[in-house]
């Protein structure tokens, strides 16, 4: 789910030298992919609610990364392509495991307890905002314009509105709302950490994102057990929903994210940040039958918008022109 300019996909990095084969991309155009991509994380928040019926959310998220990790690892087989080597990369990978997947991951499930799956959504665009905030500190070579420093306000004053603040946030509850932003401040912590200690990693995209997952599903392996009971039942329903969420909204959307950047670059993979609560929202009210206020559409607008301000790189300035040479009888 998160993204910002600097919002990636939950893996460690969105670049790799390998190209999509050309046959792939004449098969599926990539506004085709574009799409697929938004409905798939979109989708994720409706996933996770359907999950929590029956299972606890820390449970939802180890079978999220349980059955997205099968998917990359089938992927890299086929590629015959290797894990990242050296102790260090791994290091950084568990890193970026726990604050881009582990961490946020169990705090969106988590909050999907208590607060509908279209709020957390549309927390979850706030991640360009704090990316720009957390950029300022972590990252020298940001230097935030006054535009950009506008577009955190803006977004912030969305999150207000979403939240109804004039009403004393009595819409939400505040615990669930306040996990889910946690949520999209993890990945833009991630992300800054990501782009400080690995910027340019020597294992392609696969291997790296491979690699991350499998830490991430060793994590929770870890922690899970003492913190949950065993379910009390199967449904299909509940099933499905997080094999969907693993497979589809883990697993090949992290796929299809590499391709999309490998082809047309990181702007254009960023942009699938805009279509996620809009997806969200939609599948809460049709699908879930979640209520929605007028507040909340009018609010992710408000942050969305935002969050383009933030992710927009001031124009270099043009050279000044030179001035032509003074003539001899100009100098006499």
């Amino acid at each position: 789910m998160t993204a910002p300019a600097e919002s990636r996909p939950t893996s460690a990095v969105t670049m790799d030298r390998t190209r999509p084969a050309p046959a792939v991309r004449r098969l599926l155009d990539w506004r085709i992919r574009f799409a697929a991509l938004g409905l798939v994380w979109g989708f994720s928040f409706m996933f996770m609610k359907v999950g929590n019926e029956a299972f606890a959310p820390l449970q939802v998220t180890l079978g999220r990364m349980v059955f997205g990790t099968a998917v990359l690892a089938g992927a890299l087989a086929v590629r015959r392509e290797r894990l990242p080597r050296g102790g260090r990369t791994w290091l950084h990978l568990g890193v970026a495991a726990f604050l881009l997947n582990a961490l946020p991951f169990s705090l969106f499930a988590t909050a999907e307890q208590t607060i509908p799956s279209m709020l957390a959504g549309i927390c979850n665009a706030a991640t360009p905002l704090f990316s720009m905030l957390v950029s300022l500190v972590a990252l020298s070579e940001d230097r935030p314009s006054r535009q950009r420093f506008a577009g955190v306000g803006l977004g912030f004053a969305g999150v207000l509105t979403v939240l109804g603040a004039w009403q004393g946030f009595s819409g939400q509850d505040p615990r669930g709302t306040l996990l889910a932003l946690t949520a999209a401040f993890s990945y833009a912590a991630g992300w800054a950490y990501v782009r400080r200690t690995m910027p340019h990693p020597e294992a392609s995209h696969l291997s790296m994102s491979a690699a991350q997952l499998t830490l991430g599903t060793g994590q929770l392996l870890l922690v899970t057990p003492f913190f949950t009971s065993m379910p009390q039942g199967y449904p299909a329903r509940s099933v499905l929903s997080v094999l969907a969420l693993g497979a589809l909204g883990t697993g090949f959307a992290f796929l299809i994210q590499y391709g999309l950047v490998a082809e047309k670059g990181p702007t254009i993979g960023s942009m699938v940040t805009y279509l996620i609560p809009i997806v969200a929202t939609a599948a809460g009210a049709l699908l879930l039958g979640e209520s929605l206020s007028w507040n909340e559409p009018v609010g992710a607008a408000v942050i969305l918008a935002g969050a383009a301000l933030t992710q927009r790189r001031p124009r270099p300035a043009a050279p000044a022109p030179e001035r032509p040479a003074r003539s001899a009888e100009a100098t006499v």
